[in-house]
């Protein structure tokens, strides 16, 4: 019988593996048992996903619509500033509604993600203290609603294209949604990294809301940040400036001028991936203990 996922009957047969060795040796051997832990969880964290994603709109009444409403009003206020021109925006080669749109799509893929990964640790704390199964399996199920989101989102952004009369790259769209991956490998290490804290700063969540705001406004999403302002530097170190931008100037034009910083940013993510999930799979038989 297949195993349910309700927290009072989940059965899941699963055997925490043995120590966690260290050194360069321990690296490897760590890196197959967290694959191999992945693998084995493999259904249970298809049906958490789909458990929480059933949860978090079932009783809505605007259901999945709730995952576009917020970028169709923050997309609405930018367009107005522009409009009036309060928000002069120059230099691009689409519609701005378009531009911004595909922008907050992608961002949404991060900030979502990052606040979905931050909170299902606490949010299955009852579970946790009461099952025994790969702890892990929440933080991956909580990415993959970060996923089902941002496809939702992508209708939208499809919708808008036809209403322009716009069509986006036709090889550019292939090439973005794969420069989309790092940023979604970065989103699940940070989510990993934040998950852990959350067990202990209940209050991680909260402030990560408050955050997304500044995030947005410091990485060039709804509006292209040009010359040697501090915000121009500041968006020349920020990893996420690439991440955003390059899968959008791929979807929209096909090409980008800011590969070098992207490939810098690509390895940071794969980087910040691994050692989240590493830290996680080495703690998470203390989690627990700590929530």
């Amino acid at each position: 019988m297949k195993p349910k996922t309700t927290e009072s009957s989940l059965s899941f047969s699963y055997t925490p593996f043995g120590p966690r060795i260290m050194g360069m040796t321990g690296r490897f051997i760590n890196i197959r048992l967290m694959l191999r832990e992945l693998v084995i969880g493999r259904e249970l964290i298809w049906r958490f996903f789909v458990r929480d994603f059933s949860a978090r709109y079932r009783q809505a009444a605007l259901g999945v619509l709730w995952a576009v409403i917020l970028p169709v009003v923050t997309v609405g206020i930018f367009v107005g500033m522009n409009s009036a021109g309060i928000l002069k925006v120059e230099g691009i080669d689409v519609p701005y509604t378009i531009y911004a749109l595909v922008g907050l799509t992608v961002f949404n893929l991060f900030n979502g993600g990052i606040l979905a990964c931050t909170q299902c640790v606490v949010s299955a704390e009852n579970m946790l203290k009461k099952i025994n199964f790969p702890r892990t399996s929440i933080v991956f199920a909580a990415s993959l609603g970060a996923i089902m989101d941002f496809f939702i989102r992508s209708i939208l952004v499809i919708i808008v294209f036809v209403c322009y009369r716009e069509t986006p790259h036709p090889i550019g769209v292939f090439t973005g949604l794969l420069a989309i991956v790092p940023l979604f490998l970065l989103t699940l290490g940070l989510g990993f990294f934040l998950g852990l804290i959350s067990g202990i700063m209940r209050d991680i969540s909260n402030l990560l809301s408050f955050a997304s705001m500044g995030f947005m406004l410091l990485t060039p999403v709804l509006y292209p940040i040009e010359g040697e302002n501090l915000l121009a530097k500041v968006s020349y170190l920020n990893p996420l400036n690439y991440l955003i931008n390059v899968p959008r100037d791929l979807i929209l034009r096909g090409t980008t001028d800011l590969m070098t910083g992207y490939m810098w940013s690509v390895a940071l993510s794969v980087v910040v991936f691994y050692l989240g999930w590493h830290l996680f799979f080495i703690a998470q038989t203390k989690i627990s203990e700590r929530i």
